[in-house]
């Protein structure tokens, strides 16, 4: 049986590397584990916290509660198709381990989303996304433990309500769900997504044909504009790409006639933060222990020992100037605790 620690410390369980403690800790490898842990805790009367491996999370002050880490492992073929292949993943996998598993074995889809931080549990709750691919476009169906009813349950993806870096899990539903293992369908078909301009240029220049090779394009691109959150602590990109009427991105642009956009639909656009967050004269800005990366100011990292709070209030500063200086409200893409 899973065993609860006590006063446990999270540095290695945050990739921002903040030096908290969670009241208890556990990490169950089994479903029957998961139940032992939770049948011995009232979470009804406690908070409860479930991370993957702490890359989209910033702790403000200790946890006074349990916080569980779930630590299933296994990769197993459920269903095969002449065309497709349906892929059993436990949560407690590592999210790019499992792509470069994926991308060797010639099955097509997630190479985009290769060096993305965090477990395999957690790729839904945020429905992680990069250059031109979210997972929803490759989920088939996932298991979770619902807390409310006591038992494991199953969703597929119109019930996830996937949204752009948000699910159920993430929004009306927070709380209530231990994600235990998830579905994929992927193709045995050659099928690319080169629809970034710098990707396609670079996957040319190789001679690239294949999933390793796409994967391998996305890892040096990431490399040279991404800060390794094993030498500098990081959540990746801090707050979303906010999505405005068009009618405010008309009035922006004529003072910027350089403002970069993307459609989102037909009275709206998403306008990137890093530019907004460039803009505001936040690139390379340093406080303290803690700065935004100086090729990407989307990113917030502490150049060590900083605080959550102080990483936090760094955050704040860039929101109120951004929206100062444009009328715009960043939405953090971290879980802030």
């Amino acid at each position: 049986m899973s065993i609860m620690h006590e006063n446990y410390p999270l540095r290695n369980h945050n990739s921002f590397g903040v030096e908290v403690s969670a009241s208890l800790f556990a990490s169950p490898a089994t479903t029957e584990e998961l139940q032992a842990v939770l049948d011995q805790y009232d979470y009804n009367q406690f908070p409860l916290l479930v991370i993957g491996e702490g890359s989209n999370i910033l702790f403000t002050r200790d946890y006074e509660g349990l916080i569980v880490h779930p630590d299933l492992k296994g990769i197993e073929l459920v269903g095969e198709s002449e065309s497709e292949l349906i892929i059993k993943v436990g949560a407690g996998e590592n999210w790019d381990d499992w792509v470069e598993t994926a991308s060797a074995e010639g099955w097509f889809g997630l190479e985009n989303l290769s060096l993305i931080p965090g477990s395999v549990g957690s790729a839904p709750v945020q429905n992680i996304g990069a250059y031109g691919v979210e997972l929803k476009d490759f989920f088939e169906g996932l298991e979770a433990w619902d807390l409310k009813k006591k038992m494991l349950v199953q969703f597929n993806g119109e019930s996830c309500r996937f949204g752009y870096r948000s699910s159920l899990f993430k929004e009306e539903f927070a709380g209530r769900y231990i994600i235990t293992s998830v579905i994929f369908r992927l193709s045995k078909i050659p099928v690319l997504n080169l629809e970034y301009g710098s990707i396609a240029e670079a996957f040319r220049e190789i001679g690239g044909s294949n999933p390793m090779d796409l994967r391998q394009v996305v890892i040096k691109i990431r490399n040279q504009k991404l800060p390794d959150p094993e030498l500098i602590g990081n959540a990746g990109s801090f707050f979303k790409n906010p999505v405005v009427d068009r009618t405010i991105f008309k009035c922006i642009r004529v003072e910027h006639s350089d403002i970069p956009s993307y459609p989102d639909s037909n009275n709206h656009v998403k306008i990137p933060a890093a530019w907004l967050i460039e803009k505001a004269g936040w690139k390379g800005k340093r406080i303290g222990n803690v700065g935004t990366w100086p090729t990407q100011p989307l990113v917030i990292v502490n150049h060590g020992g900083a605080s959550g709070k102080e990483i936090l209030d760094f955050s704040v500063h860039i929101q109120e100037s951004v929206e100062e200086q444009f009328g715009i409200s960043l939405e953090p893409e971290v879980n802030i605790i």
